[in-house]
């Protein structure tokens, strides 16, 4: 690996699920089995983390609940990316107060991007006295060693150093579901858009070996899983820290080339780094699902310069054509902020433009939102909420709309899905998705769970589609 990239040697983990044995019998109970509750926020990056979580906890013993007055140990993994997300942790952090008034040996951890910031780490310590234990992600792999440190010395433990991060290894998971996985290709990020915290909370872009991903992906195929998507901050940079000549394409060919009958996702994309070579990958691979999210964040050149995302609008546009061409059946969805500080209505047109030429199947749609310690605080911001309020409503008009329209030629027609869950409605009782990704709601036997079915699309709205299995 590249000088900069850390690697936990795999004695330490060992020592950590050495540690987790200690832990199961000082926390051992004859009464009953011990509870731990994981409430995780944010991006699927976050999920993954918290499998990474459980499974230490079920090396301790804990079994699982979701009720936090049930639970011996809460852990809430947290977000940074937007305001609102970490009011929202903040508010159901102090309500644990109640939890822990009613169980004062309740163990109570908060992790994760939020924390990894300077202020909230101290906000955190000086407001929330509740709180045991708070951990960075780079911190992550030492979970084990952290509680244990609370326990012993019976104080409040804090680890959110500054940090690079590193690459951990043999991390015990425990996941929910049999049917859709996560599988963590990269951490970090090194793009630093000016509206971003992610860097500072995540570290420099760090890359797995191939084939830990790939012996990771040959598991998850034996155990049955059929979606499995590869995460990182920005995967077409996968590799270029190992100096191992396989890129994210090549990667794509390998995890492709195992046996079995399961689809490959990815996310997240970023246009600048988005190459002919990984179009071309995508159509060739059977396994690959014909899905690309890529966000354009805006319309506007001059507010994409601002953001610092190193492509203009014109060149986001060539290289969805590129890709369409490559996969005329290819679902397109997106992200975009509103209200960048200093857009302006023009500017904001510019995005509404865009937005009726590539025609997204589903956009995912944000104002922006002020982080401390980015370029983009501290840059004029002269509108209101009330007028970024209204782009936001206009844009979310268009977006469904448009969702609605591409939807709509889906009726009548025969598709392939995964059966993935149960929706708890009597009618249309199960859920699906198709090879792009779109929401599939039908009829059936929850025994289709974890097959994948030929469905005819019957109906559809803005979010959904509506179908019934081939027999009827």
């Amino acid at each position: 690996m590249a000088k900069s990239t850390k690697t936990i040697d795999s004695t330490e983990i060992r020592r950590q699920i050495e540690l987790c044995g200690k832990l199961r019998e000082k926390l051992r109970s004859d009464e009953r089995r011990l509870l731990a509750m994981v409430d995780t926020y944010g991006c699927q990056q976050n999920e993954a983390d918290s499998e990474k979580i459980r499974g230490y906890l079920a090396e301790m013993g804990f079994g699982f609940t979701q009720d936090e007055f049930s639970a011996d140990i809460i852990v809430v993994n947290t977000c940074a990316v937007r305001e609102h997300a970490e009011m929202r942790v903040l508010g159901n952090v102090g309500a644990l107060n109640h939890t822990k008034k009613a169980r004062p040996d309740q163990i109570i951890c908060v992790c994760g991007c939020m924390v990894q910031q300077e202020h909230m780490a101290r906000k955190i310590k000086m407001s929330y006295p509740i709180v045991d234990l708070v951990f960075g992600p780079h911190e992550l792999w030492r979970f084990p060693e952290l509680l244990l440190e609370v326990l012993v010395r019976h104080k409040r433990v804090f680890a959110t150093e500054k940090d690079d991060g590193s690459v951990a290894e043999g991390i015990p998971l425990r996941r929910d579901g049999k049917v859709k996985a996560w599988l963590s290709i990269m951490y970090g990020c090194n793009n630093f858009c000016s509206y971003c915290i992610v860097p500072y909370v995540r570290g420099r872009e760090r890359s797995r070996q191939p084939e830990d991903i790939v012996r990771e992906a040959e598991q998850l195929v034996a155990e049955g899983y059929k979606d499995i998507t590869l995460l990182g901050q920005n995967v077409n940079s996968y590799g270029k820290d190992l100096d191992r000549g396989v890129d994210f394409a090549d990667l794509l060919r390998m995890i492709d080339a195992i046996p079995g009958d399961f689809l490959i996702r990815f996310m997240t994309s970023h246009p600048k780094d988005a190459t002919e070579k990984l179009f071309k990958t995508m159509a060739e691979c059977e396994k690959c699902a014909r899905h690309l999210h890529l966000p354009v964040q805006s319309g506007n050149d001059r507010i994409l310069k601002v953001m610092n995302r190193n492509y203009d609008s014109a060149t986001y546009i060539k290289k969805l054509e590129l890709a369409r061409s490559y996969m005329p059946d290819l679902v397109v969805t997106t992200d975009i902020i509103v209200g960048f500080p200093g857009e302006t209505d023009e500017e904001f047109n510019d995005t509404l433009k865009l937005c009726e030429k590539v025609r997204f199947d589903a956009m995912f749609t944000f104002i922006y939102s002020k982080r401390v310690g980015t370029p983009a605080a501290s840059m004029p911001d002269p509108y209101t909420r009330e007028e970024k309020q209204a782009h936001f409503d206009a844009l979310t008009e268009t977006a469904n709309r448009i969702s609605g329209e591409k939807h709509r030629e889906y009726e009548g027609k025969t598709v392939r899905v995964l059966v993935d869950g149960e929706t708890g409605r009597d009618e249309y009782n199960l859920s699906s998705r198709t090879n792009g990704g779109r929401l599939v709601h039908l009829k059936g036997d929850p025994s289709l769970i974890g097959q994948f079915i030929k469905v005819r699309i019957t109906a559809s709205n803005t979010w959904a589609l509506y179908g019934e299995t081939e027999n009827g």
